[in-house]
């Protein structure tokens, strides 16, 4: 069992952008005082929802600052870079940190972000396969061309190549954000693990996990790649740690719905269509109900029942639901010091 955080640097209600991104640096660094294995970074861009807007540049931020913990983006959105310019960065994470960056890559939405880089609506509703594969070949080839009509560029030498980290092997891992059968789809057939979200519950991911294989298979990939893929995939969710339940959902119910509301209600779509946003009380009740909140005794049963009925082994768990430093401070120790224990 792997678990690790998933920070967003939310900004809440009354906050400052820096004091956001102040919690999402120094909740990493106690991540990794107490003992868990990844920090997962998230990207957002114009909103409040989320304050870290370059994932790959808050890793490199962190894995200076740390030793040991993985560090992942969760993710890098793929429709508003060019492939190879993301892929030069994970490569140099990769061979400068020894091998502790993970890139772990999505869609998005088709959001404003789309307009104001100039990569336009069909990056996101067609393009993503063909970036994504770009980017795989950058990171696994000592060179690379462009052959199609939106990539087009003469071959060229990858540097720094992602194989000469001291850890050896291809390079950095890829996860692909799964939100729909076609993303499932898209990541099986490239033999790369899913990093699946937090909004779903254990049978649905059940259900992703299963597909996942079924097309992985028909794309004809091994055992081996297969196995390896499937131990690698990442389920998102929620954690908070008290002495009681009641306590760990109370400050949930307390904080969530403020944040959800501002930074959802801050999305704008690049092309004006309607869109319809959750109700953030009931969504808060929804993850308390789904993931690890409570004690440290029913967080690690949830996890652990989660991983025997989904097959998956890492977490990665938003851990600043309070939006309070000293808070979330404290939840991070106890879910090293508490839960996870109890999970080996």
């Amino acid at each position: 069992m792997r678990v690790g955080s998933f920070v967003l640097a939310a900004q809440f209600p009354g906050q400052g952008q820096g004091e956001a991104l102040h919690r999402a640096v120094r909740s990493a660094e106690v991540a990794e005082e107490s003992g868990l294995d990844t920090v997962w970074l998230a990207e957002h861009h114009f909103v409040p929802y989320g304050t870290c807007p370059s994932a790959v540049t808050l890793a490199a931020l962190l894995l200076g600052r740390t030793r040991r913990i993985r560090v992942g983006t969760a993710v890098s959105v793929l429709p508003t870079v060019h492939p190879v310019a993301l892929g030069e960065q994970a490569a140099l994470l990769h061979v400068t940190s020894g091998g502790r960056f993970s890139l772990g890559v999505g869609r998005g939405g088709p959001w404003v972000d789309l307009e104001v880089f100039g990569t336009g609506l069909e990056a996101y509703e067609e393009g993503f396969p063909e970036s994504l594969d770009l980017l795989v070949r950058w990171l696994r080839s000592p060179s690379v061309a462009g052959g199609s009509e939106r990539f087009g560029f003469r071959e060229v030498a990858v540097v720094p190549r992602p194989s000469e980290a001291l850890t050896g092997g291809a390079g950095p891992e890829v996860v692909v954000a799964c939100t729909s059968p076609s993303s499932v789809r898209t990541a099986a057939e490239r033999g790369l693990p899913m990093l699946l979200g937090m909004h779903v519950g254990d049978e649905e991911k059940a259900e992703m996990v299963a597909l996942w294989c079924t097309h992985a298979r028909a794309s004809g990939h091994s055992p081996d790649v297969i196995a390896a893929a499937g131990a690698s995939h990442v389920s998102a969710g929620v954690a908070q740690v008290a002495d009681r339940r009641t306590d760990a959902v109370e400050a949930l119910q307390k904080a969530m719905p403020g944040w959800l509301r501002q930074g959802l209600e801050a999305h704008v779509t690049v092309d004006g269509r309607k869109r319809s946003m959750r109700d953030p009380l009931a969504y808060t009740e929804l993850l308390c109900g789904l993931h690890p909140v409570g004690t440290p005794r029913l967080c690690a049963d949830r996890l652990a029942a989660t991983s025997e009925r989904t097959g998956i082994t890492r977490f990665a768990l938003l851990v600043e639901g309070t939006g309070d430093l000293d808070a979330t401070e404290e939840n991070v120790r106890r879910l090293g010091g508490e839960v996870l224990p109890r999970l080996r």
